[in-house]
């Protein structure tokens, strides 16, 4: 019934953070038209939490090991947050080119 999941990030600067996930990430792509830029996403989960008011959603990239994704950022002169500990995972987030905050973090639960 269900193929996949299309998420949309909005942003500024479209464009820079466009060039952040094919260049930086090297996520894959495809061209939609006009130059939009429609990316792959690894294998993905989805988790659902309790809320007093629903709507909100969140998203975040999950990587092995957290440590080695902020020092491949670094040598491309990404700044990461510091390393949040938590009892889900480790948690680092970055600011991309249109000033969106992304969260990436190394789980610590199972994996779907």
């Amino acid at each position: 019934m269900i193929t996949g999941a299309h998420s949309i990030i909005y942003s500024s600067d479209a464009n820079a953070d466009m060039e952040f996930f094919k260049n930086v990430l090297k996520f894959p792509n495809v061209d939609a038209g006009r130059g939009w830029l429609i990316f792959g996403l690894p294998p993905s989960e989805v988790a659902v939490h309790p809320a007093a008011e629903g709507g909100k959603c969140e998203f975040y990239l999950l990587c092995d090991d957290i440590n080695t994704f902020i020092q491949e950022m670094a040598d491309q002169k990404i700044d990461c947050s510091a390393v949040e500990t938590q009892r889900w995972g480790s948690i680092t987030h970055l600011t991309l080119p249109g000033g969106g905050k992304l969260g990436v973090y190394e789980p610590k639960h199972p994996r779907p």
